[in-house]
């Protein structure tokens, strides 16, 4: 059997997740590789909880070297965690995550879904987590995932066994993996799902253990004497040059808001899989032993199978169009199958095969990026067959038409095809922003009502063409997204996916608006147009006792993606008021309430998502002390903006620049969170830093996480990973008389509700006598956590370090915490 081993660069792997709306070009070694994945009728899923979750060894070992299709089942899409290359937190974080998953995938082989689950924050237990996600809707989700993917075998990453040990979510996952493994072939369970799809039963569950479960390896070693499947999957890829964990680690470093860029590594590698559930295993090597993964498995499918491994044995790895022919003859018998599960997959994934072969490429791009409801879009189709075989056009047609259009063109060998279409665009098309963020949800759930839209990592692109062929006088279609495809000097080419978006889109700068006295304030509203000449209204609407002047504002914009600024005075009522502030802006008729958020980074595709236009308004009565505020930035947070609103001038501090004399101007410093983590010129700036404190300064370190960190305090303070998760667990003051609790603003009981998420994180676990312990805490449970907030006298000044999670409070609004931070910024002062 000879076979030409043609080597492919790294980059053609991961060129997919750099530029995501790329069209696919293959190798023939890529080719291959499909055509003998084709040749496998066997599924695996894996199931965790969130992004990063995911083993991508073991995916990319399934995936491409046992050929099977492969999938990921992350209950969250990570909306809980921290952004390290940004400022999006919370959904957007979630919407940013999804796609490195989706950019992951494309390099393990794999293929991504999700439940409706929102991920919340840190849970202790799997107890705190299903009081907060709803347990039935979650479990439907993992369900109907199995029921709609098919796996034969499941892989759960976290063990079902040992509540309390880790995250709850984690735990969580693989609970609900089991009690889904017996509920997806009933009938009776989620009896609604069964107008889309069928029951299944899978074959056999894994958990994919190793001694990171164990306080260390003799004891992981003990424990599964004679229970493990060992996969060695450090094997190496001679048709990619690249080895299986190579792989993975390219994968896995696509989660980089997560800090997930790492080295690859090459060589023998061992995965352990424990059998939990199923069938008992009759080649302890192999997960799929026993299961049918050939073409006999299907009725009719022997005969198929026939064509498809002779291909895959005499593969010409210089002239794949060769074998065209018996590919289409393929193809005509995978129509006739019985088992629609099956035929819809083999059908897909041999057409991309065919096309390949022929090097037939095939794209519609759109004149401009987005388009609006009611409008027409001019698209490009680009068409060229770079083969000898016979290729004819015989139509096409737009998803939203049905309409065919004849176009009766012969596809001579490397001769490009060119077709200039205006595609109109219906008024009743659903905007292309992530479906889950369409409906408001709960703290623990997304709202998503439509069935065949649970699970699916991305909303499904509006506008495709559907391109209808003869090849060698067999009909065959392809569908093909509209895209937006252009270039700039500095970059080349650039692909961008194609959005639906509405005619008017509004923005407030700030999601919070903080109004600490009776004053007035500006509130600036950007209007934004998606067609040329758009003009209307726009207005606010505030809560009871506050008011806007005026009452509306007219704009008139004349070109598309222009912006327009208007500003509104709003009046707070005398006492403490909080509320919605709504922008909404009306145009021929139609109101629109929706900001465009663009989220757009190197490594994932670009993407456009619509939130409600609105901000949170606060009158808070608030008293300060100082003005000048110096912020050393850590990972990222919005604390300086926060402070701005209450009245504070902030200064953010280059560290490199920081000497005895700079810091010297400044009422107080401020750490952002993971400061020490993050930025290494602080050890040496350390001794600057305690002078100006011991000279009269207050300094404020926010959290930092434990690990091989020296954060520099004055006095012994060890870090440790303390947290507590409830936000609404009870909050004991320790020392009510501490200046820190009553200037300028007298700090109570009542300041510790509307917090969100969590109350706080990596709380010292142990400190020196110098300190005081101002705060007392913990989850339910759990014994009390008094190092959320410590304060030292040094010097002149004031020392504090602080895990409590002001970096989410003060960007929600909550004015507990603006009073709080406001008296930790006061200290001394009075």
């Amino acid at each position: 059997m000879k076979k030409t081993l043609l080597s492919i660069s790294v980059f053609l792997l991961i060129s997919i997740a750099v530029f995501a709306q790329k069209p696919e070009k293959l190798t023939t070694n890529q080719i291959y590789e499909k055509i003998q994945k084709l040749n496998f009728l066997g599924t695996a899923l894996y199931i965790a909880a969130h992004p990063d979750d995911e083993n991508t060894r073991l995916i990319a070992y399934l995936a491409n070297n046992v050929k099977a299709r492969t999938g990921y089942l992350s209950l969250t899409r990570g909306d809980g965690g921290q952004n390290l290359i940004g400022p999006e937190i919370r959904e957007l974080l979630g919407v940013i995550r999804t796609q490195e998953l989706l950019a992951a995938r494309s390099i393990d082989g794999g293929e991504q879904f999700f439940t409706r689950a929102n991920d919340f924050g840190y849970s202790k237990h799997p107890d705190e987590t299903l009081e907060i996600w709803n347990k039935k809707e979650v479990l439907s989700d993992v369900v109907w995932a199995i029921r709609t993917f098919k796996p034969d075998v499941i892989i759960n990453r976290f063990n079902h066994r040992t509540p309390g040990s880790t995250h709850g979510h984690h735990t969580t996952s693989a609970m609900l993996s089991i009690e889904a493994f017996d509920l997806v072939n009933d009938k009776t369970k989620f009896p609604e799902q069964l107008k889309f799809t069928n029951v299944w039963q899978p074959k056999r569950l894994f958990f994919n253990t190793s001694s990171w479960f164990y306080r260390n390896q003799e004891d992981f070693e003990k424990d599964t004497k004679g229970k493990l499947t060992t996969l060695d999957v450090g094997v190496y890829y001679p048709l990619k040059g690249l080895s299986n964990n190579e792989l993975a680690s390219m994968a896995s470093s696509q989660h980089l808001c997560q800090g997930f860029g790492r080295l690859t590594s090459r060589g023998e590698q061992n995965e352990y899989v424990e059998f939990l559930k199923g069938d008992e295993l009759k080649d302890k090597n192999d997960i799929f032993s026993g299961i049918n993964t050939t073409w006999n498995r299907l009725k009719g499918g022997g005969e198929i199978g026939e064509i498809l491994y002779d291909i895959e044995d005499n593969f010409d790895f210089v002239n794949p169009s060769k074998h065209i022919l018996k590919l289409m003859e393929a193809y005509k018998m995978i129509q006739n199958l019985e088992d629609n599960h099956w035929r819809e997959i083999k059908e897909k994934e041999l057409k991309e095969i065919i096309e390949a072969c022929l090097g037939l490429y095939l794209e519609a791009s759109a004149e401009s990026s987005s388009a609006t409801p009611n409008s027409n879009i001019n698209v490009d189709f680009e068409l060229i067959n770079r083969s000898d075989v016979d290729v004819q056009l015989i139509s096409y047609e737009t998803s939203h038409s049905g309409k065919k259009e004849i176009k009766e063109i012969p596809l001579a060998n490397n001769k490009e095809a060119n077709i200039k279409q205006s595609v109109f665009i219906s008024s009743d098309e659903n905007y292309t922003s992530p479906y889950w963020l369409n409906s408001e949800g709960t703290l623990g759930m997304y709202k998503v009502e439509k069935q065949q839209l649970i699970g699916l990592p991305e909303t499904p692109r509006n506008i495709k063409v559907k391109f209808n062929f003869l090849i060698e006088n067999t009909p065959i279609s392809f569908i093909k997204d509209v895209i937006r495809k252009y270039a700039e000097s500095d970059k080349g080419e650039i692909y961008e996916p194609f959005e639906i978006l509405p005619l008017v889109t509004t923005k407030l700068k700030d999601k919070v608006l903080i109004f600490s006295n009776d004053n007035a304030k500006k509130v600036a509203v950007e209007v934004r147009a998606g067609a040329n000449k758009v003009s209307g209204k726009v207005s606010l609407k505030v809560p009871e006792l506050w008011t806007v002047s005026p009452k509306e504002i007219d704009f008139v914009i004349q070109q598309k993606n222009d912006k327009k600024v208007v500003e509104f005075l709003v009046t707070p009522p005398k006492n403490q008021s909080e509320g919605k502030l709504e922008v909404v802006a009306t145009s021929n008729g139609k109101a629109y309430q929706k900001e465009l958020v663009e989220i757009n980074y190197n490594h994932i595709s670009k993407q456009s998502v619509l939130l409600n236009s609105e901000a949170k308004i606060v009158r808070l009565n608030i008293k300060t002390s100082g003005t000048n505020i110096g912020y050393i930035q850590g990972a990222g947070d919005a604390i300086p903006e926060s402070l701005q609103q209450i009245g504070y001038s902030v200064e953010e501090i280059n560290p490199e620049e920081i000497n005895a004399k700079n810091l010297l101007k400044y009422d107080a410093i401020v750490l952002g969170i993971r400061a020490y983590n993050v930025v290494d010129e602080l050890k040496f700036k350390q001794k600057f830093l305690l002078e100006y404190v011991a000279k009269g300064g207050n300094m404020i370190v926010q959290y930092n996480t434990n690990r091989g960190v020296d954060i520099g305090a004055p006095f012994n303070l060890k870090l440790g990973r303390d947290r507590v998760t409830d936000e609404f667990s009870e909050v004991r003051i320790l020392n009510e008389n501490n200046p820190i609790l009553n200037y300028p603003n007298k700090i109570t009981q009542n300041d510790f509700k509307g917090w969100v998420q969590e109350r706080g994180l990596y709380f010292p676990e142990e400190w020196s006598a110098e300190y005081t312990p101002i705060l007392s805490m913990n989850d339910k449970g759990e014994t009390p956590k008094n190092g959320s907030l410590l304060i030292a006298k040094y010097g002149k000044g004031n020392y504090m370090y602080t895990g409590l999670s002001f970096f989410r409070e003060m960007p929600a609004g909550v004015s507990g915490a603006y009073k709080l931070f406001a008296n930790m910024l006061s200290v001394g002062k009075n």
